[in-house]
């Protein structure tokens, strides 16, 4: 039994303990009434890090949610990991729909059942306790910084202006990040990419009230029929996106890293039965895993507008809505490419109606090339603990922040997790495997190795 399985062992009760108590703060970040659970878990949070460790750890104001920060610097010569994760967590609606208390964590079937079991405070929660071994055994061979935020779930809104003024403060390396997920627990997985996302709502005007569509259809602009026109122009016959200059800023992916892409298993079959579909969709020319990695997509996420209502009503509306996203690659700009939309919405309607485009949010993509030092350090620390090679694997979700990192503080960031996607994160019954979380406090250590011997 190695070092850190030995440490594991003796100590696995209290981890789950502490892990726990961490569950049992109901940090939804999206719902005010929680804040105070914020506060109590960024406390929660500094106290952790203190205990395994760390020199100092504080917690700091922002204009949203607080953050906690902690560091343990050994030598400033030495190089420096930026671990980041999040405390707060997603709501729990509908509750009806949860086996178990979802703040009352339970272990079951060698799972951990409860909202934050695995999205982040299980993944995040590897992080201090695998700082926590390497400092009780004095193996920690660099430095450690750590940014706990609580506004991830609900986009980030004020942690970018948070690094740009602790810029100095947070200098490191690289960003360790344990927010994403295995492909199975045999067969792990880096994700090198993240999509970036572009987000609109669009209100097509037409009269200035509702009609009578019998005295009135024929005669005046539905605006619901001009903005499904107007929507389905968006994309042509090959179902790829049809706004021009979309794809000017479209970044090529090396033969290589298609081939590490496509490399991993993935039964189409299986997938079309689990989500009940007979055929599947997207851009000619490009497979499943490359739609959803490494090109952009346009999609509605909502329609409406006029009567929805039980039964029948016979009218016209006056106004109709869209919300619309776009999934963006590198090195695509979302605040280009939200332009694009509004200036081509407003070209093609009809002149009998009027155009508003708002623009919601958005974020830009991230890669980190698979040749990178920390991107190697990871496939091998992996490689000792499960004994198989990663694979690289772009993601089609986006964690806008991370972005940020690379443009407010210029480095990159890894994203090694230990989930599945049978955790169930953001829906009912969200849960997180022991063995998973085991294994995640026994590879971070080998990171943090293999990461200080590739920069010499």
């Amino acid at each position: 039994m190695t070092t850190a399985l030995k440490y594991i062992e003796e100590n696995k009760d209290r981890f789950l303990n502490e892990l726990f108590d961490l569950i049992r703060i109901p940090s939804i970040s999206s719902e005010i009434s929680h804040l105070p659970d914020m506060y109590k878990a960024a406390e929660y949070w500094k106290m952790l890090l203190l205990d395994a460790g760390a020199d100092k750890a504080e917690v700091f104001e922002t204009k949203g949610n607080p953050v906690t920060f902690g560091e343990k610097i050994i030598d400033p010569n030495l190089p420096t990991v930026l671990v980041y994760a999040h405390m707060d967590v997603m709501p729990v609606d509908p509750v009806g729909l949860w086996d178990t208390d979802p703040f009352e964590p339970v272990i079951k079937d060698d799972k951990i059942w409860a909202r934050g079991a695995d999205d982040d405070k299980g993944q995040s929660f590897m992080h201090a306790k695998a700082f926590e071994y390497m400092v009780k055994t004095n193996i920690l061979p660099c430095n450690v910084k750590f940014l706990i935020e609580g506004e991830e779930e609900i986009g980030s809104p004020n942690l970018e202006a948070f690094c740009e003024e602790h810029k100095e403060m947070l200098k490191a390396d690289v960003i360790l990040v344990s927010d994403t997920t295995m492909i199975t627990p045999e067969q792990p997985a880096i994700t090198t990419g993240l999509r970036g996302l572009a987000y609109w709502q669009v209100e097509v005007t037409g009269p200035n009230r509702d009609l009578h569509s019998g005295l009135f259809g024929g005669a005046v602009a539905n605006p619901i029929n001009a903005l499904c026109r107007m929507i389905t122009a968006c994309t042509d016959e090959n179902n790829a996106v049809s706004i021009p200059g979309f794809y000017d800023d479209v970044k090529d992916v090396s033969d290589l890293e298609k081939e590490l892409l496509n490399s991993r298993p993935f039964d189409k079959e299986e997938y079309k039965k689990a989500l009940e579909v007979d055929k599947l969709f997207g851009e000619i020319g490009y497979s499943t895993i490359e739609r959803t990695g490494i090109r952009p997509s346009f999609d509605v996420c909502g329609i409406w507008g006029g009567y929805a209502g039980e039964g029948a009503k016979t009218v016209l509306p006056s106004k109709a809505y869209a919300k619309l996203s776009s999934r963006l690659v590198p090195d695509q700009d979302h605040h280009k490419v939200a332009q694009l939309l509004d200036w081509y919405l407003k070209s093609i309607a009809p002149k009998s109606v009027k155009v508003n485009v708002e623009y919601l949010h958005g974020g830009q993509a991230y890669v980190c090339p698979i040749d990178h030092p920390a991107y190697k350090a990871a496939e091998q620390a992996l490689i000792d603990t499960i004994g198989v090679r990663p694979v690289p694997v772009r993601s089609g979700g986006s964690i806008p922040i991370i972005s940020s990192f690379e443009k407010v503080l210029g480095i990159k960031s890894i994203l090694m997790g230990f989930g599945l996607e049978s955790d169930a994160i953001h829906s009912p019954n969200e849960n997180y495997p022991l063995a998973n979380f085991f294994k995640g406090i026994e590879t971070i250590p080998l990171f943090y190795k293999y990461f200080v011997k590739n920069l010499k």
